[in-house]
């Protein structure tokens, strides 16, 4: 039963809701829970609304989701679905961060006494999870500066691993070499950089030479001649204004190993190891496997001393 003309005392609202009184008054001084009259000395009364008010709040605080937000939720009919959406993304950022400071810690605590200096002096220049900046920075100052922004943000996002959710304790130490591999290095010379080329012809047909690649990476096969050579081999000679030849392909299996660098090929050899199965061959890995099957054009054994990978 209801006091007061069928509206409750802030006592009985809090009673029937099993909170404090402090709780209804907490949420009625901001405007969550509107009091339907008052008393004539002056005290709040509820209506049976109320409750149900209340309890709605109650289970969006328990949520954890801001007063503001509840405020929101109670306001606008369609409010809830983005705040939820939202305190996702949210939570699911924390988890992720939770993650890499556990792996971090695993890290550490399974390594030997000489690899932790290393190991912390590594972490100890990242962040939890990492941030890929200076990777992409690093591929932007690698790139000719010619290049067409869409193809070079397409080049770029391809070169730059992404952090996985759940890592493990090899991935963090990975990510945290890679960092340090880019941070401050002086970009190599751009590919091409000495011959006239067109770099918006080249870099796409790299791209789609090593798509062609990628089924024949996954399945283990020894590099061959097919499709994605010849595509390989046409993104040069369009760039270079040249046509597919055999003297072509000589002097481009030529311009490959002397335009492979110790350093691209270090970034390739640890994104390669950070790739998944999921995440398919890295264009590094594509590069180098074409690179070897042009080798293959003139009798050297495919695979024998591949570049360490000058791709995109």
């Amino acid at each position: 039963m209801t006091g007061d003309g069928g509206r409750w005392s802030i006592g009985e609202l809090a009673e029937r809701a099993g909170v404090t009184v402090k709780t209804v008054r907490f949420y009625s001084d901001r405007g969550l829970l509107p009091e339907t009259a008052r008393s004539g000395g002056g005290h709040r009364r509820y209506g049976p609304e109320a409750l149900e008010r209340l309890r709605l709040i109650r289970s969006l605080r328990t949520l954890d989701l801001p007063v503001s937000d509840v405020g929101r939720i109670l306001d606008e009919d369609d409010a809830l679905e983005d705040v939820v959406a939202r305190r996702l993304r949210e939570v699911s950022g924390r988890l992720t961060t939770l993650r890499w400071r556990e792996a971090s810690l695993r890290l550490l605590r399974d390594c030997t006494p000489e690899q932790r200096a290393e190991r912390l002096r590594l972490l100890g220049d990242v962040s939890l999870p990492p941030d890929t900046t200076a990777l992409a920075r690093f591929w932007r100052r690698t790139l000719p500066a010619r290049l067409p922004a869409a193809v070079a943000a397409t080049v770029v996002d391809a070169a730059v691993p992404q952090p996985p959710a759940d890592p493990t304790p090899a991935q963090v130490l990975l990510f945290a070499r890679l960092h340090a591999l880019v941070a401050g290095a002086t970009p190599p010379v751009v590919h091409l950089a000495d011959t006239e080329h067109r770099p918006g012809l080249l870099y796409p047909g790299l791209g789609e030479a090593y798509d062609l690649a990628a089924p024949d990476l996954r399945a283990g096969r020894a590099p061959a001649h097919g499709e994605a050579l010849d595509r390989f081999v046409a993104a040069y000679a369009d760039a270079l204004g040249d046509r597919d030849t055999r003297a072509f392909r000589r002097r481009l299996a030529r311009l490959m190993a002397a335009s492979a660098d110790p350093l691209i090929g270090r970034y390739w050899q640890l994104a390669g190891e950070l790739a998944t199965e999921r995440d398919g061959p890295t264009p590094g890995a594509a590069h180098g496997w074409l690179c070897a099957a042009l080798k293959s054009d003139f009798g050297r054994p495919a695979g024998t001393d591949s570049p360490p990978g000058w791709a995109w």
